[in-house]
């Protein structure tokens, strides 16, 4: 088992390895880039935080394909289009996210920023310790609209055990301040301590193999588990160490973890 000191030091320098601009072109996190207006980037962080799952190239391809159907104008889209606008979608699918499933979730966003102002307001709970209740109250703000029994699938629920990844990704994306810009900052209501670990498969193997994480599925009890971990390690910021885990997911060489630390 590593000391706490051995895994910061070994985390924090796989975080200054992987959190870097030239991260931004290869991950989905570069479709929000693509925009300059908070409402656009949160719009577009959305979607593609929500259709990250499968070939990257395919995420990365699809999202640019949706915001291009929507002329790159994303918020002007969700608040304006009206249901022959939407017909543009007909032949839109990323895996089981398909033409029905956007336009719900621009009628579930317009609801929400017609009713709350922002997105950032639909995730915001006074006084909770994490994003889990965060989530789970976006999720019924969004499911308030009409919508088909099958879009629920795209709206993960940790208060139902899921890990919610994609979720907690995008809130990441969206609170985290990044001195690199890799994450935006853009929500101030949120703090970066409360976000929780986006968890799956890479993140967790890696996680295990770290020996951070001892629970073995990939739900909401391992996502506080890991939290809670990295919470020790950077109290302020924990879910950065998310970039570095994720970073060694995708090598193809073994996790060793460098046990050499600056003398003191």
């Amino acid at each position: 088992m590593y000391s706490e000191n051995e895994l910061k030091y070994f985390l924090d320098e796989q975080y200054r390895l992987y959190n870097r601009p030239a991260f931004i072109d290869v991950d989905p996190i570069s479709i929000p880039h693509a925009f300059t207006q908070k409402e656009d980037i949160e719009i577009a962080g959305l979607f593609a935080a929500t259709m990250a799952w499968g070939n990257r190239k395919a995420i990365l391809a699809n999202g640019q394909k949706l915001m291009a159907l929507m002329d790159h104008q994303p918020y002007k889209f969700v608040m304006h289009a009206t249901a022959r606008d939407m017909q543009v979608f007909k032949k839109f699918v990323h895996r089981t996210f398909q033409s029905d499933d956007v336009v719900f979730f621009i009628r579930g966003i317009r609801h929400i920023y017609k009713t709350r102002g922002s997105l950032e307001a639909a995730f915001f709970v006074p006084h909770a310790p994490t994003i889990k209740q965060g989530i789970v109250q976006f999720r019924t703000c969004m499911l308030s609209v009409s919508h088909a029994a099958r879009s629920r699938k795209h709206l993960s629920d940790p208060d139902n055990g899921s890990a919610a990844k994609r979720l907690c990704m995008y809130l990441r994306w969206m609170v985290r301040k990044d001195p690199s810009k890799v994450d935006f900052g853009i929500w101030e209501t949120l703090l970066p301590s409360q976000l929780c670990m986006p968890l799956d498969v890479h993140t967790g193997r890696v996680s295990r193999a770290l020996g951070i994480l001892k629970r073995k599925q990939n739900d909401w009890r391992a996502v506080e588990e890991l939290t809670a971990v990295l919470r020790a390690l950077d109290a302020k910021d924990p879910i950065k160490y998310d970039i570095a885990i994720f970073g060694m997911g995708v090598e193809t060489k073994p996790i060793k973890l460098v046990l050499a630390q600056p003398s003191s």
